[in-house]
């Protein structure tokens, strides 16, 4: 199992402001770190929502967190289908998790040879494959531009991919990419391409604004609402939605600017470099 490391957790919790006989939801669960940090400040008489629409991080999260079991239940849904109400705190940390990112079968990893999945719901809907094989050429390059903020490279990208077909492995693909995007630093060329494809194969941005416009009807008045990002699509939603709703009453803004990892964070978890936190206070129940 991958080693596992909950981004800006004392953060999450500090904001969170957690209840100890409070109701609270983890709408991405993961392995489980977040969840288990909410279910040991809370007491039996609590309730916490374990939330993830990754089936096998469920039940890594169910493991870990199976001392806990009197106060936490467990639920496998997408954003667009969480039904709660009357909760005193949200989380959401949109980051991608380690499990998925280094088990090879899953097809996030540009580093391991695997199948271009990239799937969080195996059970559903088209995979990356599908996507790079049977695509037109110029959605694949707006999906490059627009997603993967690619601003240079999107059409040449594309070009190659079309030209590459049928694209076998994720390793076929990033070589594909990296052939006409020399590396230029650590960061392989392939990284936007990747971001970009999973974006659309889990429809992420419009499962976000689905979370987004929920939220504030499922949490309570006095209760909060908690999200993690790591690119700028997601920030952006996050704190336009934030904004609107304290121009409306309904909230106030916790985080004038966003949190982000302190040093140690940073030298433990170099992954969490891009993650933002932002946080609200529910006033008034919205419509």
């Amino acid at each position: 199992m991958a080693e596992h490391y909950s981004v800006l957790l004392q953060e999450s919790l500090e904001y969170l402001a957690i209840k100890p006989e409070g109701f609270y939801l983890d709408c991405t669960a993961g392995m489980g770190g977040h969840s288990k940090a909410i279910a040991e400040r809370l007491t039996p008489a609590g309730r916490l929502v374990v939330n993830d629409r990754d089936s096998e991080s469920l039940e890594m999260a169910k493991r870990t967190l199976m001392d806990f079991v009197d106060r936490a239940e467990f639920q496998c849904a997408p954003f667009s289908m969480l039904n709660e109400s009357g909760l005193d705190g949200l989380l959401a940390d949109l980051g991608t998790s380690r499990f998925q990112l280094t088990d090879p079968d899953r097809g996030f990893s540009l580093l391991q040879d695997g199948p271009l999945d990239m799937r969080m719901d195996q059970t559903r809907g088209m995979t990356a494959a599908d996507l790079v094989n049977h695509s037109a050429e110029t959605a694949i390059a707006d999906w490059i531009f627009q997603y993967g903020q690619e601003r240079r490279n999107a059409r040449k990208i594309a070009r190659a991919i079309y030209a590459a077909r049928p694209l076998r492995s994720t390793l076929h693909l990033a070589g594909v990419v990296e052939g006409v995007v020399p590396r230029v630093g650590p960061i392989h060329p392939a990284t936007r391409t990747f971001q970009a494809l999973r974006i659309v194969v889990n429809e992420e941005m419009k499962e976000l604004d689905a979370l987004l416009n929920r939220a504030p009807r499922m949490v309570a008045p006095g209760g909060r609402i908690v999200m993690i990002s790591f690119h700028s699509l997601e920030d952006v939603r996050v704190k336009d939605k934030f904004r609107d709703l304290q121009r409306a009453g309904i909230a106030r803004i916790l985080t004038k600017k966003p949190v982000v990892p302190g040093d140690k964070e940073l030298r433990e978890n170099a992954a969490s470099r891009s993650a933002k936190l932002r946080a609200v206070e529910i006033l008034k129940s919205a419509a």
